[in-house]
């Protein structure tokens, strides 16, 4: 194929479900430049710190380019062909099917596919091999909310959209740091906020978060009471008339008996059970009632064995109020990846089926038998996430296809699901990059292509439809997810003696029109939709009937539901205690979330250096004055722990946690510390309907570790492999973290600590891949008796490397001297000399606050000590002009340090 030298490609951005439109910028077969797409009406061109740098996760060093197969677990993969991969899985699969049965095997996959990579492997378990099993990591975070809208409303359809945002008077946020995970929705809504000021924005979360901070109130409720405030709010708005008793009676069903359990949700019993004030209570339930209100809600309220209630809880509110279905209101959950949403349009869930149908309901599989021709749907449930991982370690499931997810980072009670993934007899891993935690336990590797080489359609947050199309070519010998699933299908149906041509797809948009069809008639019926209309006229929402011109922006204008009698349904909630509950050996609550410039498991913006200059390592938040109480300082380490793990992690004091609360992001993996992350600390009790595992919450205990060893080493990172090879390494010590600093190629930071002096061979295996070996051109300084060692690589005049061992306060400033890489003869002086501190005068910039034009901490310090406010900051260093994810940040330094406030 011929790729002009330059041109540009629309597409959409490959992270949250906001599902922000992008134009990418290639040179020839190379991923060069992206930016916002100014046409596209989820973003209309603005992007975060993450869509702004997308293509620089467009690096081939990272990736997986080859298939391979592991012949027996005591040897390491090999390069094999195509052919031999899928003949092998092939050979495997059906002999399990033939011995064991269709439900010996599983595929996990993904919300980061493609709906018609989703649409193909659900109709290769459920039609071609005869199993439910297939579920996906969207089972993980968006599976409350579809069960949420089910119970009260009847379909998995959000009823509100991105524009109602503009046209509300009372935004209600819970469960969800906005800012940080959907950063272009929080744009929307500081954009609504300065054109409205007498919008009142309400958050609900434990964590005083950037959003918190925007907040008119914060209800910085106690961890897991959602349901015991939303029925408190509820209590308050029937008591003083804000209820919409005509609606409730023409379009809702189930009222009395919720009156009759709210009745005891009394402000004070609230107050005591969410540790708020009652003062709050009453003005949030009386801002909510007087609308319109739109609420916004995420894994706060879906991550939790009472998450089904918690949605609920809170939609029971806008069926109350008559909010629903009208401009500025209704019940948005916003989704937590890309193409959640598509996937559980095709019914790529284990209890789902194509077309919002449900798996037990015998018409439903009648239906879709037909549409795929065959002779029936098999009637018994598929395992979901968590059942999926038991059930693969008791050996009820033998292999396990695991496509676009890393279950070995993402889900709770990580070391159980690491034993599933040992005892497997079978475990296909089908990805794009070889970084993640999974890559090890694959016994045969699938290359998959990426953001920028995909083709097919994604569905965002607010049901709207867009095309994703390749800017770039399939690296190496990489392919489609669809495509590898089409040609697995087909071998799979000849040697299980059954028909191929249920796969007889040639492109992306053969599969689209199949799952168009499937939607006939449904709540989310497209038939009216096709690939040249989202290309002539954009993305569009569904439903798209036939004969539409455009979607529907909001559903249930009418008050007809997807109830049997039309009538939305109330979920009679009542207030129940979280799975891990604190106690005097696990006194902490310890919470998780998101950081600004990380996503996820970090397999792409884990190789991008300047996603780290905000956050570089991982970290435990925790409040100041349960620090004072156990002694501990900024940047101690302390091992984290409860009967599901530990964790070794240096502390950090924060005003955004409560006492007795700790936080830690999520995305840190065994990839980037001594440690499995903070999943392995999470249980894997799930919701009872959803089967959602909690994943926010659960009690731990910190204590203090005394690591006299410590070690800093630093090298210029031309080759993502490096990152790998210096990550193999953090199991050896007792603690260490591996990130990377800076812009372009950036640098490789591994910081480590240990009870004693590790084996120095060791140490050399690590300057080995370093390139800081002996006969190395370095600066040198040794004192055996202190301990201490300093090691600068010094290459062409610039300094390219550094390890101190022993003293490592200068460990930031040697960051910066790297960053800028000159030597200097300051330098020069520092480490051929007995000193540890820095020279006088040099200290590191701090974290980097605005990531898209390089602007520090310590700058914005000083700029703040001439009295600026944040339009001075703003149009001085221009931080904050750009993608906008740091304005938050900057406002609450400016409040805190500024001598003008904001």
């Amino acid at each position: 194929m011929f790729y002009p030298q330059r041109r540009e490609t629309r597409s959409t951005c490959c992270y949250c479900g906001v599902g922000c439109g992008v134009i990418i910028t290639t040179e020839g077969k190379q991923i060069v430049g992206v930016k916002g797409d100014p046409d596209h009406p989820a973003n209309f061109g603005r992007l975060c710190t993450k869509g702004s740098t997308l293509h620089l996760t467009a690096r081939l060093d990272a990736r997986a380019l080859y298939p391979e197969i592991r012949w027996s677990r005591d040897l390491p993969r090999e390069r094999v062909s195509w052919d031999n991969a899928l003949d092998h899985v092939v050979d495997k699969f059906a002999r399990i099917i033939q011995t064991h049965g269709p439900d010996a095997v599983a595929f996990y996959i993904s919300g980061q596919l493609l709906t018609e990579d989703y649409y193909v492997f659900n109709k290769l378990a459920k039609g071609l091999i005869g199993t439910n099993n297939v579920d996906t990591n969207s089972r993980l975070c968006m599976s409350s909310a579809v069960a949420g809208y089910k119970v009260t409303l009847g379909a998995d359809a959000p009823p509100a959209c991105y524009e109602d945002i503009d046209h509300t008077r009372c935004l209600f946020i819970a469960g969800s740091n906005t800012a940080f995970a959907h950063p272009i929705v929080f744009r929307r809504i500081e954009d609504a906020k300065a054109k409205n000021p007498d919008m009142k924005i309400v958050v609900v979360d434990p964590r005083r978060t950037d959003t918190a901070q925007l907040a008119d109130l914060h209800l910085a409720i106690l961890p897991g009471t959602d349901v015991a405030l939303f029925n408190g709010l509820l209590h308050v708005m029937l008591w003083e008339g804000l209820l919409d008793m005509q609606y409730i009676r023409n379009h809702t069903e189930g009222f009395e008996a919720l009156k009759e359990t709210v009745r005891e949700y009394t402000p004070k019993m609230v107050a005591d059970i969410c540790g708020i004030s009652e003062t709050d209570i009453i003005q949030a339930a009386k801002w909510f009632g007087a609308g319109p209100t739109l609420s916004m809600y995420c894994m706060g309220l879906n991550q939790s064995i009472h998450g089904t209630e918690k949605n609920a809880a809170l939609i029971n509110l806008h069926l109350a109020t008559g909010q629903i279905g009208k401009p500025g209101t209704g019940p948005f959950s916003l989704t937590g990846q890309p193409n959640a949403m598509g996937g559980r349009e095709v019914g790529g869930m284990a209890n789902l089926l194509s077309g919002h149908r449900d798996l037990a309901n015998a018409e439903h599989r009648a239906e879709v038998a037909r549409l795929w021709g065959v002779p029936e749907v098999p009637a018994t449930p598929g395992k979901t996430a968590v059942e999926m991982f038991d059930a693969v370690k008791s050996g009820e499931i033998k292999a396990i296809w695991i496509a676009c997810t890393n279950p070995a980072h993402s889900m709770p009670d990580l070391n159980n699901v690491l034993a599933s993934l040992q005892n497997a007899e079978l475990v296909v891993l089908q990805d794009a990059f070889n970084n993640t935690d999974s890559n090890q336990y694959a016994d045969v590797f699938l290359p998959a292509t990426t953001w920028g080489e995909k083709e097919g359609t994604v569905t965002n947050s607010e049901r709207r439809i867009t095309r994703v199309r390749p800017a770039a070519p399939k690296p190496g010998e990489a392919r489609h997810d669809w495509e590898a699933a089409v040609d697995f299908a087909q071998r799979l149906a000849q040697k299980l003696g059954k028909s191929s041509t249920l796969f007889d797809y040639s492109d992306t948009e053969t599969i689209f029109n199949e799952h168009r069809e499937s939607t006939r008639g449904r709540d989310l019926d497209i038939t009216g939709l096709s690939y040249h209309i989202l290309e002539t006229q954009g993305p569009q929402q569904w439903p798209f009937k036939s004969g539409a011109t455009q979607g529907k922006a909001r559903l249930y204008t009418d008050g007809v539901f997807q109830q049997p009698d039309g009538k939305a349904q109330f979920y009679n909630t009542v207030y129940k205690a979280t799975a891990d509950k604190t106690d005097a050996r696990h006194p902490f609550h310890l919470l998780t979330g998101r950081l600004r410039d990380q996503w996820h498991g970090m397999s792409r913006t884990g190789i991008v250096p300047q996603l780290f200059n905000h956050e570089e390592q991982p970290v435990i938040w925790m409040h100041a004055n349960d620090m004072q109480r156990r002694a501990l300082k900024h940047g101690d380490i302390v091992k984290v722990s409860n009967r599901r793990g530990s964790l070794v992690v240096r502390v950090q004091v924060s005003d955004e946690v409560q006492p007795a609360q700790i936080f830690m992001p999520m995305h840190w993996s065994s990839q980037f510390m001594h440690g499995l992350g903070v999943n392995a600390l999470m249980p894997a009790a799930v919701d009872k309907i959803s089967r959602q595992p909690e994943l926010k919450h659960a009690a731990v205990n910190i204590e203090k570790l005394a690591l006299p060893w410590q070690m800093v080493a630093m090298r210029n990172c031309e080759d993502a492999r490096l990152i790998g090879q210096v990550r193999k390494l953090l199991k050896s010590f007792d603690y260490a973290s591996c990130g990377l600093y800076g812009r372009d190629a950036g640098i490789v930071m591994l910081r480590a600590s240990h009870h004693a002096t590790p084996d120095p061979a060791l140490i050399a295996q690590l300057d080995a891949l370093l390139d800081m070996a002996e006969d190395a051109p370095m600066l040198t300084y040794n004192d055996a008796r202190r301990g201490i060692s300093k090691h600068i690589l010094v290459q062409q005049h610039q300094v390219t490397g550094v390890r101190l061992i022993g003293e490592t306060m200068a460990a930031d400033w040697l960051r910066e001297v790297m960053n800028q890489g000159t030597l200097t003869d300051e330098l020069r002086r520092w480490a051929l000399a007995p000193l540890s501190a820095p020279p006088a005068g040099q200290h590191s910039r701090g974290k980097i606050i605005c990531n898209c034009l390089d602007v520090s901490e310590n700058e914005i310090m000083d700029t703040l000590e001439m009295g600026a406010d944040l339009p001075t900051l703003q149009n001085k260093l221009k931080c904050g002009t750009s993608c906008g994810s740091c304005v938050p940040e900057l406002k609450r330094l400016v409040k805190l340090h500024g001598k003008v406030h904001a």
